[in-house]
């Protein structure tokens, strides 16, 4: 219940995040650096939804019973779409650099963290073979985090 709790708060840290980016209007910038991280962002988050395939959203941690999903970008990080998402909004902050847009991208990745700490609990307790994949494979940077 708690687990889910927090999740559901990471998940709303997101939203109001990249909400802030929307309505100040620095989500996106004619900045080339900017443009092509946000693409590489949007791909790989394309590749990840791809590869998750039919498995459904869920907006707390609860993982699906579809089994655990290691290929593809998630053989390079645990949460490639979380990991996307940074990226998307840090690259936003590159194009728009101010305090302020350094706190969205701050609140969007704390966000993303926490509902990354939840569902790896609840990952661990669904899939024991988590924990030797979670040994091998970085959360959201290849070879760093």
């Amino acid at each position: 219940m708690l687990l889910n709790a927090l999740s559901l708060l990471g998940y709303l840290l997101m939203l109001i995040g990249i909400a802030a980016f929307v309505i100040t209007r620095t989500i996106v910038s004619p900045f080339l650096p900017t443009i092509v991280a946000q693409v590489v962002a949007f791909v790989l988050m394309l590749w990840a939804r791809m590869e998750f395939g039919r498995r459904s959203f869920h907006l707390s941690a609860d993982p699906t019973d579809d089994g655990l999903v290691t290929t593809g970008p998630y053989g390079l990080v645990r949460h490639p779409i979380y990991a996307a998402v940074c990226l998307f909004v840090w690259a936003a902050v590159l194009g728009s650099p101010s305090i302020q847009t350094a706190l969205f991208a701050l609140l969007v990745t704390a966000g993303a963290v926490m509902r990354i700490l939840c569902e790896e609990r609840s990952l661990l307790k669904r899939y024991p073979e988590y924990s030797g994949y979670s040994l091998k494979t970085k959360r959201m940077i290849p070879f760093v985090f």
